[in-house]
């Protein structure tokens, strides 16, 4: 077993071993950990669609800011939309295709103005916010969730030109500096028939678009992938073993003679005889 200790085999070994480890502590981990963000995302939806709505400050109270314990949940608010702070959020994609999602402030009766997420528009050029209807004019009582408020892990900048302008994420305390509002915490997403909802944006319990149990799936493949691994790094180890074991117990008289014919081949003369050396 002395040949696991070359360069080479040390080098293969820490290869395999270093995937194992990397499949069984963060590759696996990371998609079992999806998969329950996923089921904990879905039984907030199944407990929000339980629950009757109830007006916008029993949940989100002057100053509070919403978290996760109030995420789904059904509200209705009443204000007046502020269309000429509107933004939009980039690079969404719904239903397969390329999107923006229209963002409005709305001015509460209480004097609180939070951002209303009025749903997606259909995007045919990449950096040209498409058309899209104004929100209804004066007071309106809108249906929506409440959602707390995205961040964008690049911390990219907002991207101005014609039209509104284009966040990364839905995120009120980036809208708010950018539009000039003092913003509330987190957003409303209008549901299909409130006043000013543009394409409702779905429902779904899919974390990163993916179907349930997708990530479980995910999670079990790296967890074969990091036995077979293993297993093959034995494999090779015995086949190596075998090989060497194979070379060492072949008699002595084969081993020279096979010797002797590669002198014979080297040399150039293994297929001529004496005699006819003689005969010449």
């Amino acid at each position: 077993m002395r040949f696991l200790l070359r360069p080479g085999w040390l080098a293969f070994i820490a290869l395999v071993v270093g995937f194992a480890v990397i499949c069984y502590t963060l590759l696996a981990p990371w998609q079992f950990g999806r998969e329950e963000q996923r089921q904990a995302q879905e039984r907030a939806i199944a407990a929000a669609d339980a629950a009757p709505p109830v007006p916008l400050a029993e949940l989100a109270p002057a100053g509070a800011t919403v978290g996760p314990d109030v995420e789904w949940r059904r509200v209705v608010a009443t204000g007046t939309y502020l269309p000429e702070s509107e933004a939009v959020v980039r690079l969404r994609v719904v239903d397969g295709r390329p999107a923006v999602e229209v963002l409005t402030p709305l001015r509460l009766d209480d004097g609180r103005i939070i951002t209303v997420d009025r749903g997606w528009v259909a995007v045919e050029n990449g950096r040209q916010t498409p058309a899209y209807p104004a929100p209804p004019p004066g007071t309106v009582t809108v249906s929506a969730r409440l959602h707390a408020d995205e961040a964008d892990p690049s911390d990219r900048p907002v991207v101005r030109g014609d039209g509104p302008p284009q966040l990364y994420a839905l995120d009120s305390r980036v809208l708010g500096p950018t539009v000039g509002l003092d913003l509330a915490s987190g957003y409303l997403q209008l549901e299909d028939g409130a006043p000013g909802v543009l394409g409702p944006l779905p429902v779904t319990p899919s974390v990163g678009g993916l179907a349930p149990f997708t990530n479980f799936s995910y999670a079990l493949q790296w967890l074969t992938f990091g036995l077979i691994a293993l297993i093959a790094l034995g494999y090779f180890i015995r086949l190596e073993v075998l090989q060497r074991r194979g070379r060492r117990d072949r008699p002595h008289g084969v081993r020279r003679g096979a010797r002797a014919d590669l002198r014979r081949a080297l040399a150039g003369d293994e297929t001529e005889d004496p005699g006819v050396r003689g005969d010449r």
